[in-house]
């Protein structure tokens, strides 16, 4: 490479004063303390991350007057968020300015501005590769979630009283009667007793996924139990009513907490974008302080 003229040098010293830097001509990205910055700042936010979720988990109460509500934790995660942010951003940017090569006449502008993309790329680097990592291991935990509910829909459409909330309420359709000298009627013609209550299951879930129970489901389901539980079809039947009415408020309160759980979602979705364009500037602003740093020692 040709080397630059001493006149030219002195000239170009002259004009930039302190501003002028001995460098190495090439790419203004120094990728090699970029991908250091990156890894520093990877690793200072999987441990902060962890240190989040043990501080999480220690403030969960089982009993629902204790403990942290929900939109504290809520607002508790926002702020652990930019708090992860900050300090990794400001770690990893910081090292991406300091540890870059020197930069070969580059005025302070220009090396200002490059000191400012060493950081911000050292930071979205690191997002990137902590987002690949959470997403393998969220996607892990989410496999295992939807295997394990598909095995659950599957027993409740077969009728299978395996599924908790069925065979429950199954068995409360079938209890016998109060009075006890009642005699306790076998399963109709035909049917054994297994069979009548796991017929009762499917029309249990179905009524249930679907909203509501027909009339004429209503009316067999009376039947069966008047005829197990030697009740009148009128008692048997307000026993149908009551536990259907059951079953539906135990629907309603999941969907409100799976809406819940929505929203709750949503807005980690909006936190977490306030903390990475924090992180982008911290990250930013700590690769320009390093840089100068660099060049002032």
């Amino acid at each position: 490479m040709k080397a630059l003229d001493p006149a030219v040098q002195s000239a170009q010293a002259d004009l930039y004063e302190d501003d002028y830097y001995e460098v190495t001509p090439g790419s203004g990205a120094c990728w090699p303390s970029i991908l250091a910055g990156a890894a520093a700042a990877a690793a200072l936010s999987l441990m902060l991350l962890m240190l989040g979720q043990g501080l999480g988990l220690s403030s969960v109460s089982p009993w629902e007057s204790m403990g942290e509500t929900a939109a504290r934790l809520t607002v508790g995660a926002a702020i652990w968020l930019i708090v992860m942010q900050w300090l990794s951003s400001a770690l990893g940017g910081y090292l991406a300015g300091r540890l870059r090569k020197t930069y070969v006449g580059v005025d302070k502008d220009e090396a200002f501005f490059r000191d400012t993309a060493q950081g911000f790329l050292a930071w979205a680097v690191a997002t990137l590769f902590t987002a690949a990592v959470l997403a393998s291991v969220a996607g892990a935990v989410v496999g295992s979630g939807v295997q394990a509910g598909a095995t659950v829909a599957a027993g409740a459409a077969s009728g299978d009283r395996s599924d908790p909330t069925t065979a429950y309420y199954t068995d409360m359709l079938y209890r016998a009667s109060a009075n006890p000298t009642a005699s306790v009627a076998g399963a109709p013609a035909g049917q054994t007793l297994p069979d009548v209550t796991a017929e009762t299951g499917r029309i249990l879930s179905y009524g249930i996924e679907h909203g509501d129970v027909s009339p004429a489901d209503k009316a067999y389901l009376a039947s069966l139990i008047a005829a197990r539980t030697n009740l009148s079809e009128a008692d048997a039947s307000a026993r149908v009513d009551t536990v259907l009415a059951q079953a539906k408020a135990a629907r309603d309160a999941t969907l409100e907490a799976a809406d819940e759980a929505r929203k709750a979602w949503a807005k980690v979705m909006i936190y977490s974008f306030l903390s990475l364009l924090i992180g982008a500037f911290i990250g930013a602003v700590a690769g320009a302080i390093g840089g100068r740093q660099r060049n002032q020692d």
